[in-house]
């Protein structure tokens, strides 16, 4: 399976604070990359550095062989990478058809094409309420219409910061189920997770991050057996 994403001695800062240290890794085109670790451990600053949010200060990002490190996140999102940040940032004050229609591009080759109607058959919920106003949904329903939104962008790799965080463990369920799917469409998926669970439904490998270094790279079955790697990263 050929690179989609090659990232090498990724450094990162916030004011002075050294955030990344060296993070390397690779992604296979339609696989699901699980990031995990503690909070503070330096997942969203991985992804943020990745779109160009946090320009990083040392190291390359290359994205379908190319570089994309130092370019600004428009550019990167014209690419063909979506993010879906924690903190979800709909348009309260539009529905959830307006919601989409913002995140609308032209279709790409080789990716699948989304279309409202594609969208509301993945997230049957958001079908059953496309006039209601964003502000009037739960948090389930504003992540789900994050990652609708997003994907109107018709994108080759997703960057999922916490998708499960703070949802309710059916929705939790409903989310693993659209991962997978979106990972049959031949999406490959970088998910940030701290749901160990969750992230074995999904994901075909994990890595650890602490402190701003990869502590461990291997696939959900090599990391489930390693009770000590679990226990000194994962652990609360």
């Amino acid at each position: 399976m050929s690179a989609i994403l090659e990232v090498s001695g990724l450094d990162a800062y916030y004011g002075r604070a050294h955030i990344l240290q060296g993070v390397g890794f690779g992604m296979a085109r339609g696989e699901v990359l699980a990031l995990m670790g503690r909070n503070g451990a330096g997942k969203s600053t991985t992804m943020k550095a990745l779109m160009g949010l946090v320009p990083p200060a040392a190291g390359s990002v290359s994205f379908e062989g190319e570089r994309i490190d130092g370019r600004e996140p428009f550019e990167i999102a014209r690419l063909g990478i979506g993010y879906v940040p924690e903190e979800r940032r709909i348009f309260s004050e539009l529905t959830v058809t307006e919601n989409l229609s913002v995140g609308q591009r032209p279709p790409r080759e080789g990716v699948p094409h989304w279309t409202p109607e594609r969208l509301f058959a993945l997230f049957p919920n958001l079908g059953r309420m496309r006039d209601r106003p964003g502000g009037a949904m739960s948090g389930g329903e504003q992540q789900m219409l994050t990652i609708a939104r997003t994907l109107m962008g018709n994108p080759k790799l997703v960057l999922l910061d916490e998708p499960s965080e703070g949802l309710a463990p059916v929705i939790v369920e409903e989310m693993a189920k659209t991962i997978l799917a979106l990972k049959e469409e031949g999406l490959s998926i970088l998910l940030s997770e701290q749901n160990l669970h969750f992230a074995g439904q999904v994901a075909d490998r994990a890595l650890i991050i602490e402190k701003g270094l990869i502590r461990f790279a291997g696939t959900m079955g090599e990391l489930e057996a390693d009770e000590t790697i679990r226990t000194q990263y994962l652990s609360v």
